[in-house]
């Protein structure tokens, strides 16, 4: 299927790895042109460098998204190369841990810094030029939002927020034409999920365990996968999809476990 996302110059924040790396290969496939904001320049080029071709551009800025102020500097880059921003996939953050009895007041807003603040500034920020193409959002969130996790206040609290501001902004953008929606994770293989497995004794059985527990063929959901949701919700083959959450998760949540 052609998404017609050809030349759309969409931002993709945490695109070098994991689930961004895979919206980022499938965009980049589609014939989007790709910008990759990420904290790390090495890990940023070595995809832009692998992927780039006559055929396919893809470019990068570096952006530490915990700190507020390189949102707005990050857009501004974008738009002086480009001129225009097409689309906005919110995706950087990280579950650091912070929960309840173990955290304070320091660490829980410092978790919101990294994976929730920046969703409303990136969005922000890019607004105008959104409302110029009738762009689109995707926001990436997670299943803690709604399953609780444990000892993880500040990642869930981002999700939940990441959530509502999906719908709220969904409301606020209609009378522009700008769609917003959210593709909820469960399960994905990552190089930070698998950081996070091996820190559990018995990882091997645990993940397997982990695994027969998703009802839809008993495996992770790929990045990919991901990459392939997001390209539809950004393209105009979902023109009246707006403030969904998206469980692409081989029905991790909502099914029976009883499956």
């Amino acid at each position: 299927m052609d998404l017609q996302l050809k030349d759309k110059v969409i931002i993709v924040t945490g695109g070098a790895k994991g689930i961004g790396e895979g919206i980022v290969r499938v965009l980049a496939a589609e014939g989007a042109i790709c910008v990759i904001v990420g904290r790390n320049e090495n890990d940023n080029l070595k995809l832009c460098n692998e992927l780039s071709s006559d055929k396919v551009e893809i470019s990068q800025v570096v952006a530490e998204l915990s700190n507020p102020d390189e949102s707005e500097k990050a857009v501004k880059q974008v738009i002086e190369k480009y001129g225009r921003i097409d689309g906005l996939v919110n995706n950087a953050g990280l579950n650091d841990g912070v929960g309840l009895e173990n955290g304070n007041y320091e660490s829980f807003v410092s978790s919101l810094h990294k994976t929730l603040i920046h969703y409303y500034l990136m969005a922000h920020f890019a607004l105008p030029e959104l409302k110029k193409q009738k762009g689109s959002i995707v926001n990436i969130t997670s299943k803690a939002a709604e399953t609780g996790q444990g000892n993880t206040s500040g990642y869930a609290a981002s999700n939940g927020g990441r959530n509502a501001l999906t719908r709220e902004w969904a409301v606020e953008l209609l009378k522009y034409g700008i769609r917003v929606n959210a593709i909820v994770i469960a399960e994905c293989w990552t190089p930070q999920y698998e950081k996070w497995i091996q820190t559990i004794p018995n990882s091997e059985e645990k993940l397997k365990e982990i695994k027969s527990r998703i009802p839809l063929g008993k495996r992770m959901t790929t990045p990919e996968e991901l990459g392939n949701m997001a390209a539809f919700l950004l393209s105009e083959k979902s023109s009246h999809t707006t403030g969904q959450l998206f469980h692409v998760d081989g029905g991790y949540v909502h099914l029976d476990r009883a499956l």
